[in-house]
């Protein structure tokens, strides 16, 4: 299972302890990290997972692998800039978004568009028309993140278009119809060709 980590590239002690925390619990898990491969939040999470035997990507915006934080097990050079904020996020099951700036805003942006669920720990909150929108879960802890991103990244691919909320509301009715022997309703029948 792959979870990206996503935040700023500078940050303060108490985001780099949360980072941190993130990656020594992915680890423990099992998960491989993938993540944009320099500073701040990028590196705390990578030391936390090699703190307990995690493996790390890191997919570098620049043509040089020594631009990787030390804690990269394997760099990716892209030599495509920040471009390469689609790779990291559409290389994951789930995201973790800790803090972060604009560039952490577009990862969540390419995460939610592709349906990948996007959880977040102290980052963005989103609105609509004046009103919040609840695409990115919110947790209140490292432990509670790393939870979420694991049993969403476990779920089945669904390959439509909906937000993770979304589609774990269907998969909610879908239960509660198998349990009443009731087929759940289905999207519209396509025509064969």
């Amino acid at each position: 299972m792959i979870i990206a980590v996503i935040g700023n590239s500078s940050c303060s002690p108490e985001e780099t302890k949360l980072a941190e925390t993130v990656g020594e619990l992915l680890a423990q898990r099992g998960a491989t990290i993938v993540c944009g491969g320099l500073g701040g939040v990028m590196e705390a999470v990578c030391r936390g997972a090699k703190s307990k035997g995690g493996l790390t990507v890191g997919i570098l915006p620049g043509q040089d692998s020594s631009m990787a934080n030390p804690c990269v097990d394997i760099p990716v050079v892209t030599g495509i800039g920040e471009a390469r904020n689609v790779a990291v996020v559409k290389s994951a099951q789930a995201v973790i978004a800790i803090c972060g700036g604009y560039g952490t805003l577009s990862e969540i942006a390419y995460a939610l568009k592709s349906a990948i669920p996007v959880i977040g720990l102290n980052t963005w909150s989103l609105s609509r028309n004046g009103r919040e929108d609840d695409s990115i879960i919110r947790v209140k802890s490292p432990a509670e993140a790393v939870d979420k991103a694991i049993s969403l990244a476990k779920r089945p691919k669904n390959h439509e278009t909906a937000t993770p909320r979304q589609i774990a509301a269907r998969n909610d009715k879908k239960s509660k119809g198998a349990q009443n022997n009731i087929e759940a309703p289905r999207g519209p029948k396509r025509r064969s060709q």
